[in-house]
């Protein structure tokens, strides 16, 4: 159609696609594109504007769909795929161009490209045109993806589509064209009069795709939303998830619970290996650590995590010598795939960990389809290593205690090897954690963040987790917003398994950028990763909330407060999805069970006076503002706290220069406020639109 062009709105600051069409368009095309321009949703290209021969198109990161894929992911892509179809058709508006290379997928998954415009453009030529333009090889890829009507020059509607999406599922499945031939004309008769030939994939899947590859538009599905209900209702089977685990932390069996940290580091370590494993879908740590100290049924725990297989294990550490037990065990029948028993010297835990994730992938090379194991890693200092772990088992205790500990441990990592570069990583969360739990200032945590997570990344360019915390930095702590993106996206290339990275980007970029359809498909990625996890599960909720889809919100805040009862971070997320729906009873309840989990923690605090000005229960505030000002005198309290406290009891002024010093602070949950709409009443609206305009945000 034209050549297209990458480049800056100086306007609105942000990246743009340009695309230069061969000619002027005509007031028809313009109305198309004005209706096109009108769809809003997060699996489909944006169309900015249009001018006489161009159109300004949103800027995507990505790579065109390919396959073979595994099942799990291509139904989880097609899914979405399907979602946007829907959409379109459901405005009167065909795609007609439907094929990989119109189909963009990154970490958070597709992006319909050209929706429409194909449309437009070939509708004004005879079909003879473009099957002239095919032979000459213009437009070859086209000719592969046609349906029969339209092969045929007949009228095709929505279930065209249906057939090109028949097609692609087919091709994201099997790695191959369901129709081939040596040129245009002999791929437009295949289409014509062959049937495809069948897949090796599970029965359900084939089922919807050669269903959609009928010849007949009346005998494929009648619409979009049909299929996407066929796509959902499938089930993988334990065949299609053969190729997955579960590393359940391993038993501390030395009698000191010092050596906690220990076990669970060579747990974590064991999944950070394998999850660079591809083909090999390894279930999130924070959900495999939710089983820990119990003694779940080994089925129940691969129904919970999706899974085909667990290994579990014991550690016993006396002195200088290292017991550690393995054994991996097939959920379907309980039965032990391998074992193994190891008595080493502790410098030899490296070996230990490479020789376990080897045997994995020698036991499972069959469904991974590789025989080699993880990359050859950097060997750390000894001390360095043990002093990283026990960070770990600190920081994600998530008190302030146990945060400062951690802190203190990645410091003795680093003294011990510099060059060293998980423990930067470890550093560069844990000053978040600070500024987020603990109350110290951004201002002054920011840049020795910053310092950490730049160091993790220089030492090492595939830390994963280096640029998410990067990412986070950049955009609530310095308002760099296409930068935050950037290193997001660069930390879910790296591990498009990251929970965290899906997560941070979902409610740290795109909530403050008001792409709130977008948030949700990132963070309900998060939640399938980690469905154990209360960060993912309760931002699941949140953004839900905030994208304005009440019953879905209310649906999963009601399913993680089943799962998370007693936990700080639960209560201070599912409260503000409560509050999003406006249902503050529930919301208090919450609010009320978190503070006798953490009694006086500020933020569970300035939420349930916020959440009481809703119910008008004013004396009650009045309480939490005098309780605040009290523990103000012992320690630091954030300004945002105390100004929302004020802007609750209608103290306006004062509010205003507390919410001031907040945004001078720098402070860490401002942005994620200034989003929420239970918080909305709370900033004056002229004072919002200048947060919002100092913060770099729309």
């Amino acid at each position: 159609m034209g050549e297209v062009y990458k480049a800056t709105d100086t306007r609105l600051g942000r990246t743009v696609a340009i695309k230069f069409l061969r000619a002027a368009h005509s007031e028809r095309f313009q109305r198309e594109a004005r209706a096109i321009a009108a769809l809003n949703h997060p699996h489909i290209c944006t169309l900015h504007d249009i001018g006489p021969d161009y159109l300004v198109m949103e800027y995507v990161e990505g790579s065109p769909l390919h396959g073979p894929l595994k099942p799990e992911d291509a139904l989880r892509l097609s899914l979405q795929i399907a979602e946007a179809l829907e959409a379109a058709h459901g405005k009167g508006i065909v795609h007609r161009d439907l094929k990989p290379d119109n189909i963009l997928v990154n970490g958070a998954g597709v992006k319909l490209l050209d929706f429409g415009l194909a449309k437009m453009q070939v509708e004004s030529h005879p079909v003879e045109s473009t099957v002239m333009e095919t032979q000459a090889g213009a437009i070859i890829g086209t000719a592969a993806y046609m349906s029969p009507e339209q092969a045929e020059g007949k009228l095709a509607d929505s279930r065209s589509d249906i057939f090109s999406f028949g097609l692609v599922l087919y091709e994201m499945l099997s790695g191959r064209r369901a129709f081939n031939g040596q040129n245009s004309v002999s791929i437009m008769a295949a289409i014509l009069h062959k049937d495809a030939e069948p897949l090796d994939a599970p029965a359900g899947i084939e089922s919807i795709v050669m269903r959609c590859l009928r010849k007949s538009p009346g005998e494929r599905y009648q619409t979009m939303a049909e299929v996407r209900a066929m796509l959902e209702a499938v089930k993988l089977g334990p065949a299609e998830k053969a190729a997955s685990i579960a590393v359940l932390p391993f038993s501390n069996m030395s009698g000191e619970k010092d050596n906690e940290y220990f076990s669970d580091g060579l747990s974590e370590e064991i999944i950070n290996a394998l999850t660079k494993l591809p083909g090999l879908k390894v279930a999130a740590r924070t959900s495999a650590f939710a089983f820990k100290g119990r003694n779940e049924d080994i089925r129940s725990i691969g129904a919970a995590l999706g899974v085909a297989n667990v290994l579990e294990g014991s550690v016993r550490r006396a002195g200088n010598r290292l017991r550690v037990t393995a054994q991996l065990i097939a959920i379907a029948d309980g039965c032990h795939l391998w074992s193994e028993r190891y008595d080493r010297e502790m410098a030899d835990v490296f070996a230990i960990q490479d020789e376990i994730s080897q045997s994995i992938v020698d036991v499972l090379k069959v469904k991974l389809g590789r025989t080699q194991g993880a990359a050859p890693r950097r060997t750390p200092n000894l001390a360095a290593y043990h002093a990283y772990l026990e960070g770990n088992f600190y920081r994600t205790q998530f008190t302030e205690t146990g945060m400062a500990r951690g802190l203190k441990c990645y410091e003795r990592a680093i003294a011990l090897d510099a060059e060293y570069s998980s423990p930067y990583e470890g550093l560069a969360q844990s000053y978040l954690y600070m500024a987020l739990y603990a109350g110290r200032p951004a201002r002054d945590i920011v840049p020795m963040a910053l310092a950490a997570a730049e160091r993790a990344i220089t030492l090492d360019p595939d830390a994963a987790d280096g640029f998410v915390a990067r990412g986070m930095i950049k955009g609530a702590g310095q308002y760099d917003w296409l930068g935050a993106n950037r290193d997001f996206e660069k930390g879910i290339q790296l591990n498009p398994d990251s929970p965290l990275g899906h997560a941070r980007r979902a409610w740290w970029y795109l909530v403050p950028a008001g792409r709130f359809e977008e948030a949700v498909v990132e963070i309900r990625r998060a939640a399938e990763l980690d469905p154990l996890s209360v960060n993912a599960r309760g931002l699941e909720a949140l953004v839900l909330g905030v994208a304005g889809h009440r019953e879905q919100c209310l649906e999963r805040t009601r399913s993680a407060m089943a799962l998370f009862p007693d936990s700080f971070l639960a209560a201070l997320l599912l409260s503000s999805a409560f509050g999003a729906c406006g249902e503050f009873e529930e919301a208090a309840a919450v609010l009320l069970r978190g503070l006798q989990a953490v009694p006086g923690n500020i933020w569970l605090l300035t939420m349930l006076a916020l959440t009481y000005t809703h119910q008008g229960k004013t004396g009650d505030v009045l309480g939490i503002a005098s309780q605040l000002e009290e523990i103000s005198i012992r320690r630091r309290v954030s300004p945002l706290a105390l100004g929302f406290t004020q802007a609750a009891l209608g103290n306006s002024e004062a509010a205003g220069k507390l919410l001031e010093d907040a945004l001078e602070d720098r402070d860490i949950w401002l942005v994620s406020f200034l989003r929420q709409p239970f918080a909305q009443p709370f900033f004056p609206h002229s004072l919002r639109e200048s947060f919002l305009r100092r913060m770099n945000l729309p």
